[in-house]
Formats: C-alpha cells, structure tokens, sequence
C-alpha cells in the first residue's frame, strides 16, 4: 500500500487541513492518510493551554467522513518530544512492506537536513513537500530537491499549496468572539465552545 504520513501539531485543525488533506490522497494516489497530532513539535514552542487529547478528539471530528485517512495517536501515546525519525521507525515496524510518504510544508520541506537524524527519514520515507507562495512558491521546493536527493532523500514537490488560513488565526478568533464558521468544521466550532479551548 502507498501510505502517507501527515504531521502537525493541529492547534486545532481547520478547514485547510482538510481540504489538505483531501488533495494528498488524490495526488499522490495513497490507499491510506494517516494524520498524526504531535505530543509536542520540536520545531514549535510548546502551547499547553488545550491537552493533546483535545487535538486528537478534533482531528477525529474533521475527518470522519474522509474515507481513506485515519487519525494515529503513535506519537500521542509515545509523549515527550515528538522526532519524525521516531514515528516513522515505529510505522515502518507496523508496515513493513508498504510504501511511506512523509508529507510536509514548504518550512519544514526547506530545513528537513537540520532535523534530527535525516537519513534515517530518508531510508525510511519519501519526503512530498507543500509549496507556499510566500517562501519561493514551488520553484523553491524543486530547487532544494537536488540537494535533498544527494543526502539520500527520495523527493516529490506537490502541486497543491498550502491553504491561505492558519491555527493562529482559528485561535485569535475564538479568542475575540468571532465567529468560526469559515475556519473549521461545525462539530469542531462545536466542540471547541463546549470545552471553552482557546479563551485565554
């Protein structure tokens, strides 16, 4: 099976994620997404204001109805710092034989030589970088791609980019009343003022 691995902290998931994630698994022809909320990003400082339960529960909400992704809890359960190497050894146990993608945005696609261990990422995974327009578009994806590939990598640049709308933005809405209808799905907003994540 070609199965694709998609990481983040998902602080919360929104709608651009989802549409994301939908075009993953269409151009890449995966017969499975996997979405993986970290415990906690190294590349981001820690929020600890809503539990990775909480993140979980949300990513499980947005995609219920995506029939070929699933939500992993691998590096939920695992805790502490959430490395890529680690996650990926553990799936590559659990799938011996299936093909991984390792999909990422254009940020992280960028300085992936720097994180720990890279060549155990690239033994293990292709790694499918996002473009975003506001670092280089694709045409600095493509570039960076020679680099990666004689470091070992296996690369592929998409197509698609990345939505125009963050995490940032979902939590500053909830944070001043407005409403979050254009940023998440309804069962999110709902689960969201349920539990009152993100006031402060």
């Amino acid at each position: 099976m070609r199965i694709g691995v998609f990481g983040g902290s998902f602080n919360p998931i929104h709608n651009g994620h989802i549409e994301l994630i939908r075009g993953i698994i269409s151009e890449l022809s995966l017969d499975r997404l996997l979405v993986v909320p970290s415990f906690l990003p190294p590349h981001k400082v820690a929020d600890t204001s809503v539990s990775p339960e909480n993140r979980l529960d949300m990513c499980r909400i947005s995609i219920s109805e995506i029939p070929d992704a699933e939500i992993s809890d691998i590096e939920i359960r695992r805790g502490g710092t959430s490395y890529t190497y680690e996650t990926l050894e553990e799936l590559r146990s659990i799938f011996p034989r299936d093909e991984l993608f390792l999909i990422m945005g254009a940020d992280m696609f960028l300085s992936i030589d720097k994180w720990k261990n890279p060549e155990i990422i690239f033994s293990l995974a292709t790694v499918c970088g996002v473009p975003r327009e506001g670092i280089g578009g694709r045409k600095a994806l493509l570039d960076r791609e020679p680099f990666l590939n004689n470091l070992g990598a296996k690369t592929e640049v998409l197509s698609l980019s990345l939505p125009q709308i963050s995490s940032t933005e979902v939590r500053q809405a909830v944070k001043y009343g407005q409403d979050l209808s254009k940023f998440v799905p309804t069962a999110v907003k709902e689960y969201i003022l349920k539990n009152r994540l993100y006031i402060s």
